[in-house]
């Protein structure tokens, strides 16, 4: 449910826009609302399953985002989609980190390393039927759809999980604080930059409410450094960071994930606002990055394996920036196959070189005793660059604020947010190449 909702809400975005009469500032939100409760509180939901019980967790977590999925498939207006969309979040930030955990206490340890590749692939796979299958509910029914079919998957989610799953908890956990204040802290930071980020376009930058958010947001993100280098129990201990090659391999992680959501959301916007695909249409052709992501990442891994990830993480990005420069090719008068597919390929094939070395990186910077607070950290990371991506890239292209664009203006904004990101690709590339070492043992 997490990870197809999260694909499948783009191609119903113009829908939703049309619909609610929602601006484009408004569809930002309605990504970053989901992205911001997540990002922020994912670490924060993996020490609750490490304490209270990651079954548990995950279930709470599950009915959660079933109850906030109705309330999005009911919504009557922008805000309230918006609110539900921030519970979504915070739902989906129990339910993904217990989901892979509970892997620990459910499977042998000789069967779980394939385990959690059947997890990987079923969460990509689900990134392949999210924009398929949501573009055929908005089609066929309505956007609203995309949201109700969650509490059917919730309930049998629920009845396998009490029924098969066994109870697992990290016995060292149960006596440890939760960090709340550092939970706390990171929230406010991030909603107080998205949110002038998202907003400063339309209202002017100099706005009260644009500058008190910013203000606070900086406040608290130093605030939050701060707090998690005295505490005894951090949420985040930024000792990890001294490590160059575990620095190295989340700064790529970040530049990547930027490009990719951001990337994503524009080119949605492209294909059926300005080229005139219908949802499903949309979703299909974006349908190949998947695929090859698919197709490309088991090969990939074993690999960078072999001789180690530095290679891969460097060519990897490079190749996906010249897809990205390909893809700005896409604009009206152009076919499918002369316009978005040459720049879908090649991108595709860059993320496929990328993405399994980038992840098992992370997982190896550090000692196999933080596996699961490296794993914790990557995974937080690519939330908060998706998030940053939605506002930053628009507005570095000339597109925020813009709440009725025409054709012609989103398309010479698409153009130059394609070349942003080509270039963006290139230094995750070069990032990779300083830092990552070409063996990890």
């Amino acid at each position: 449910m997490a990870f197809l909702d999260s694909t499948a809400v783009n191609v119903a975005l113009p829908i939703m826009g049309d619909e609610l009469g929602a601006g484009f500032s408004d569809l930002q939100w309605i990504v970053n609302g989901y992205l911001l409760s997540l990002g922020a509180l994912v670490l924060f939901g993996g020490a609750l399953g490490d304490r209270y019980g990651r079954r548990r967790v995950f279930v709470i977590g599950v009915i959660a985002f079933a109850a906030a999925s109705a309330l999005c498939g009911a919504a009557p207006g922008t805000a309230t989609l918006i609110a539900a969309r921030i519970v979504q979040g915070i739902a989906a930030a129990l339910l993904i980190p217990s989901s892979l955990s509970m892997l620990q206490g459910g499977f042998n340890p000789a069967d779980r390393g394939r385990a959690i590749g059947l997890w990987s692939g079923f969460s990509g796979l689900s990134t392949l039927i999210g924009p398929l299958l949501g573009g055929w509910l908005v089609d066929a029914v309505s956007w609203r759809l995309v949201f109700l079919i969650n509490p059917v998957f919730a309930l049998i989610t629920v009845l396998v999980a009490v029924r098969h799953v066994p109870e697992s908890r990290n016995e060292q956990a149960g006596n440890a604080k939760l960090d709340l204040n550092g939970a706390a802290l990171i929230v406010i930071g991030l909603a107080g930059a998205v949110f002038a980020l998202t907003e400063g376009p339309g209202r002017g930058w100099l706005a009260t409410p644009v500058v008190s958010a910013a203000a606070a947001g900086l406040a608290a993100m130093l605030a939050f450094i701060a707090w998690e280098r005295r505490t005894a129990a951090p949420m985040l201990p930024l000792a990890i960071f001294r490590s160059q090659q575990f620095t190295g391999v989340n700064g790529a992680t970040t530049v990547v994930y930027f490009v990719l959501s951001g990337a994503f959301f524009l080119l949605t916007l492209q294909l059926q606002r300005v080229l005139g695909y219908s949802a499903l249409a949309a979703g299909a052709a974006m349908a190949p990055i998947t695929i090859l992501l698919l197709l490309l990442s088991p090969p990939a891994g074993r690999i960078a394996g072999r001789i180690g990830p530095r290679l891969p993480m460097t060519f990897g990005p490079v190749v996906g920036g010249l897809g990205l420069a390909l893809l700005a090719r896409a604009q009206p008068g152009t076919t499918y196959i002369t316009g978005p597919l040459p720049g879908i390929l090649v991108f595709g094939i860059g993320l496929g070189i990328t993405v399994a070395p980038l992840t098992s990186a992370a997982l190896a910077a550090l000692p196999d005793h933080l596996a699961g607070l490296a794993s914790g950290v990557n995974n937080a990371v690519t939330r908060i660059a998706g998030l940053l991506a939605v506002p930053l890239l628009p507005l570095v292209a000339g597109l925020s604020g813009i709440e009725r664009v025409t054709p012609d203006t989103f398309a010479a904004g698409f153009g130059r947010a394609m070349w942003i990101s080509a270039g963006l690709m290139m230094i995750g590339g070069l990032i990779a190449w300083l830092t990552v070492r070409f063996r990890l043992d």
